[in-house]
């Protein structure tokens, strides 16, 4: 009964990501009090820069003749996949930055996807898991807004999460989060409030969801 959770905000104080993320990890407890929660948090500890690189020249090149950087690199990205491996559930909590993923967030992807278990076109090891995937937006993004279109990170974390690693998928997310704090778009503070009391309502539905999956699963 293990929970993986992925923190991406650069934020530890005020981060409305992870806060989001705390209500579904409470209804995840809830169900499942007592069991340990695998942690990785990409935006306090970002993966090496040069990592991916690194590891896609490890799989050109014979074991025997890697240089120590890529051992250290191949390493890592199998850490990355037995994390997931060791997870029933998980947590995903990625905000949008410059209209797109956090680069760290790429990276990590990139690093887990050399290595051979995740090697995309090869079997979905992690077909139909549960997990919750929290995101959050500064602005607005949706249909008539003047940034309609200019969400690039939500679509990609779908195709991700959902196509490539083949987990079961649970949206929670939150816009317009600059609000409170941006003076130009005072008027839409409301609408940040209700998108935001959503945006908990439904992390802690999918809490319960993923943990019932996971019990009912075990109970088979």
């Amino acid at each position: 009964m293990t929970l993986f959770r992925l923190d991406a905000s650069i934020r530890t104080e005020g981060s409305v990501s992870r806060a989001v993320a705390d209500t579904v990890q409470a209804a995840w407890a809830a169900e499942h009090p007592g069991v340990p929660i695998l942690r990785r948090d990409l935006g306090q500890h970002p993966l090496p820069a040069d990592a991916w690189r690194t590891a896609v020249g490890a799989g050109f090149t014979p074991a025997e003749d890697r240089s120590a950087a890529q051992r250290d690199a191949t390493a890592l990205a199998g850490s990355l996949a037995d994390e997931l491996l060791a997870a029933d559930a998980y947590l995903l909590a990625i905000p949008l930055y410059n209209w797109n993923i956090p680069h760290h967030v790429k990276s990590w992807f990139d690093l887990l996807l050399t290595e051979p278990r995740f090697n995309v076109g090869g079997d979905r090891i992690l077909e139909g898991r549960p997990a919750v995937l929290v995101t959050v937006r500064g602005g607005g993004y949706g249909p008539g807004t003047p940034r309609e279109g200019w969400d690039h990170g939500t679509p990609y974390f779908r195709r991700m999460f959902t196509d490539v690693l083949g987990l079961d998928v649970h949206i929670a997310e939150a816009e317009l989060t600059l609000a409170a704090v941006t003076p130009a778009m005072e008027a839409l503070r409301g609408l940040a409030d209700k998108s935001l009391t959503d945006a908990h309502t439904a992390a802690e539905s999918h809490g319960r969801t993923i943990a019932a999956r996971v019990s009912a699963l075990a109970a088979a």
